[in-house]
């Protein structure tokens, strides 16, 4: 047990150490880490996991870790995974706040903080695609998608009220198919 805790706190290090752009960023690693090189859960799984972890109160990253690691080593797995996920961001923060007088003005760094920031694009748009593959699969979830779309572009939602909206509408819809089901 003790290899798998330091296992899941080395992998969420690793990925918490080269994600930038929080935890949108990080979908196509653990796509790739947790579901198809390790097989622990389905990318099914990740996404409602990444879905809930939008819905609570923290940073998606720790939330995301938190919940794989719970599924994968109970309580102890779920808090050697948030470690892991937030221990890189800690020692980075805790450095640059150190030397942040004369950092933030180095050439150097504005062009590499382009350079991420370009790539975090990147990254997002491929967990947009991958996201939009696994759960956009009907005319219902299409129409759920744009209704999303438009009240986020254009009110001052919260966002977290599109997502309580989102699953209540998905519980909603979710009995009504078993109530369909049951009748036949």
């Amino acid at each position: 047990m003790l290899r798998q805790l330091w296992e899941l706190y080395g992998l969420f290090f690793r990925m918490g150490a080269v994600t930038f752009g929080g935890g949108y960023a990080m979908l196509p690693i653990l796509r790739r880490e947790i579901v198809e090189k390790r097989q622990w859960m389905t990318e099914e799984q990740i996404v409602d996991y990444y879905a809930l972890s939008q819905g609570l109160p923290g940073v998606i990253t720790a939330n995301v870790a938190v919940f794989i690691g719970r599924h994968r080593c109970g309580f102890w797995g779920g808090v050697a995974a948030a470690l892991g996920g937030v221990s890189p961001c800690l020692v980075i923060i805790s450095a640059i706040a150190f030397f942040l007088a004369g950092f933030q003005d180095v050439p150097l760094v504005r062009h590499a903080f382009a350079g991420i920031s370009v790539c975090v694009v990147a990254l997002i748009l491929d967990a947009v695609l991958s996201l939009w593959k696994k759960t956009v699969k009907s005319a219902v979830g299409l129409i759920a998608f744009l209704s999303a779309l438009l009240v986020s572009l254009f009110t001052e939602v919260s966002p977290v009220w599109i997502v309580v909206t989102g699953a209540a509408a998905g519980i909603l819809l979710g009995l009504g198919g078993r109530r369909k089901e049951a009748e036949k």
